[in-house]
């Protein structure tokens, strides 16, 4: 029988996204049976009836860490708040463990020339549109391969695609909206290769609920022989992203997994796609960093880690998981506690957040707060509570904005290095805690003691993120 491969689906709810996020009490007994289900099914656990969940030498420990590991999270063996909160997330009804690593025995297609058959339609959208993003997911693997594929409009495909739902005979029934997304199974003859997506959800060509290039183009990579990848950056990776789709770029993962099975495009030029930022990585160079409501965000690419004092590692998120109308690459970006905004500057435009929620009225122009015409962009910003100031950086200057009075300073900008020495020319990102300021220019981190205008300490760049290696 065909192993089947499906994507998961990740809903940020305000109850998940909301600040700060603090531990909770131990597990209730219902945590514990709900556990246990899920790991019965996804992990193999085998209870024989007993209950070990309190227990840390158990079957259950070894399956729960199996879980954690995977997900990306802190490998403890216990169940807590965090564990529970992806084990709630509504998935596929396919095992997590062996059978979907890449191996040299792995089913791949036989020849490269493949063919599609899309064999109905779904109400949701215009039976164009979907022809137009299915194209658009096969190009995403046709792009750095050298697989082609060729649509049929009758007969039998090697892949066929159909939105089903319910029970529709393959043995892994769909289970109505927010749910399983879709399911693909791996390559072979029969059922293999085929695509079920599910019609009970609503399908869209935007970035409302769930976008069917993106789902098609994951599904396919289940259908062209690709597991699910650890990488949470990567279209491999389980669950759903909130991603603008027309950003999209595949990611660096999924075409080394893909080249892996199939090789390397014919182009004359390879592409290359966007890696995953690494917490381990001592010369990452933040976008923007800042504080908000107790926890620390800091943004790099369409990525931003969140730190919180009671947690020992930071964990990784898509920005647009948590405000979907913002941009990547953030330029810059200070949280104002005195108003409970943070202010997230992109270009000449700036964004207000109020918790997980964009203030209305947002984008404004970085010229209403007072910038020349001559400054296009931010590259870094902090406010300073004891004064109620807060510092723009940009190039080798800096401003100084009063929060009070919404003016910028006279006799601004200044040279950076008059007042703030030994930083560096040009700052890409600072914040403050506890009273200090750190600079990020270039790979270094610089502790910054204002009322003695001295660098304290030179640190490493990811020495808040919690890297547990040595």
């Amino acid at each position: 029988m065909q192993s089947l491969a499906c994507l998961l689906l990740l809903c940020c709810a305000a109850a998940v996204c909301a600040f700060p996020a603090v531990p909770e009490a131990g597990p209730e007994e219902t945590d514990i049976q709900r556990a246990e289900a899920y790991l019965k099914r996804y992990y193999a656990l085998d209870t024989d009836g007993k209950h070990f969940a309190r227990k840390n030498a158990s079957p259950f420990s070894e399956k729960l860490s199996q879980m954690q590991e995977f997900f990306g999270l802190k490998v403890t063996g216990r169940l807590n708040s965090e564990t529970l909160e992806v084990m709630e997330k509504p998935r596929c009804g396919v095992s997590d463990v062996a059978r979907y690593s890449i191996t040299p025995g792995r089913p791949v297609w036989k020849t490269n020339d493949l063919t599609y058959r899309i064999v109905n339609y779904t109400p949701d959208m215009a039976q164009a549109d979907v022809d137009a993003l299915i194209l658009r997911a096969f190009n995403v693997w046709a792009d750095v391969t050298p697989l082609t594929f060729t649509r049929l409009y009758e007969g039998t495909a090697d892949i066929q695609i159909s939105f089903e739902a319910g029970d529709h005979g393959d043995n892994s029934p769909f289970d109505g909206p927010d749910g399983f997304l879709a399911h693909a199974f791996e390559p072979g003859k029969g059922i293999g290769g085929d695509m079920h997506l599910d019609e009970d959800e609503h399908w869209t060509k935007g970035s409302e609920r769930y976008n069917l290039f993106l789902v098609a183009a994951h599904e396919l990579g289940h259908s062209l022989g690709l597991s699910h990848s650890t990488d949470p950056g990567a279209l491999m990776f389980p669950t759903y992203a909130s991603i603008d789709p027309e950003e999209f770029s595949l990611p660096q993962d999924d075409i080394n997994g893909i080249q892996s099975l199939y090789g390397e495009s014919l182009n004359p030029v390879q592409p290359t796609g966007p890696t995953t930022p690494e917490i381990c990585d001592k010369t990452v160079i933040f976008d923007a960093i800042t504080t908000l409501r107790g926890e620390i965000l800091f943004f790099k690419e369409r990525f931003f880690w969140r730190r919180h004092s009671q947690y020992p590692e930071a964990e990784l998120h898509f920005i647009k998981s948590f405000w979907p109308s913002l941009p990547s690459d953030i330029d810059a970006a200070y949280e104002n506690p005195e108003q409970d905004e943070v202010l997230i500057f992109k270009g000449s435009k700036f964004w207000a957040l109020n918790g997980y929620e964009v203030v209305q009225g947002y984008p404004k122009s970085i010229y209403t707060l007072g910038f020349p015409k001559s400054v296009k962009k931010i590259d870094a910003a902090v406010h300073n509570e004891a004064t109620g100031k807060t510092f723009f950086f940009v190039a080798n200057k800096y401003w100084s904005y009063d929060e009070i009075t919404k003016t910028m300073d006279q006799g601004y900008p200044k040279e950076t290095v008059d007042d703030f020495p030994g930083i560096g020319q040009k700052v890409h990102a600072v914040f403050q805690s506890k009273g200090l300021l750190y600079f990020f220019s270039g790979k270094y981190q610089f502790e910054f003691n204002m009322e003695s205008k001295r660098v304290l300490r030179v640190l490493r760049n990811n020495s808040w993120l919690g890297c547990r290696k040595a």
